[in-house]
């Protein structure tokens, strides 16, 4: 799916919402980490929309890079605009890994990944390891109808790493926070530590 682009300028040069072409992806935000200690979206600050506007939220991870050794990248989503990150969540999660020595080339279901009504972050991938400078993660997550009433708010993650031990780490995880209650906002983090470097991107995708 492209980013739409009028007359070479890019979807924030559109003076009128209602010239958005159905199904249309729209950069809302975008946050760089710096020695972060979180990265959040919250609904109605520093021009974050979350609500329903958007059927349909993606997110985008840039090489995102920890700080500290043996970490790993997670999200948790809050229906009190930030003030808890606890909804409860169910998920599963399967990773495919490769060496880059071509060893231990492996598909599997990661059960230390996955989350059976749990109020805790996500995780997204396996521990970096002891980190090097090329070492990090990108990927994407989709985040459906997060202002819903009426459903639960599911979610589909898919994200390649490089680390622990220079394994290539492909994951996909997809679950759903139990709560009918509108979801108005997001944060991420690592498990220890800062979010050295990275950028994660928040598009929505109307009329989906």
């Amino acid at each position: 799916m492209a980013l739409v682009k009028y007359n070479n300028n890019s979807i924030s040069a559109v003076t009128s919402a209602a010239s958005i072409p159905s199904g249309a992806m729209t950069l809302i935000k975008t946050l760089t980490a710096s020695s972060s200690s979180t990265l959040s979206f919250v609904h109605g600050s520093s021009d974050v929309v979350l609500d329903s506007t958007y059927p349909i939220y993606v997110f985008k991870f840039i090489n995102m890079h920890p700080g500290t050794n043996n970490s790993q990248f997670t999200f948790n989503l809050s229906v009190d605009t930030g003030s808890n990150y606890n909804v409860t969540k169910t998920s599963s999660a399967f990773e495919a890994f490769h060496e880059e020595d071509d060893g231990s080339p492996n598909l599997t279901y990661n059960t230390s990944r996955d989350l059976a009504q749990g109020t805790g972050y996500q995780v997204f991938n396996d521990n970096f390891g002891t980190i090097q400078n090329d070492y990090s993660l990108s990927g994407e997550m989709f985040l459906f109808n997060p202002s819903s009433t009426t459903f639960v708010k599911h979610f589909m993650i898919v994200n390649n790493q490089l680390g622990s031990s220079n394994y290539q780490r492909n994951f996909y995880i997809a679950g759903y926070g139990n709560t009918t209650s509108a979801v108005d906002a997001v944060q991420f983090k690592m498990t220890s530590g800062n979010i050295d470097a990275g950028t994660i991107k928040l598009y929505g995708i109307k009329g989906s």
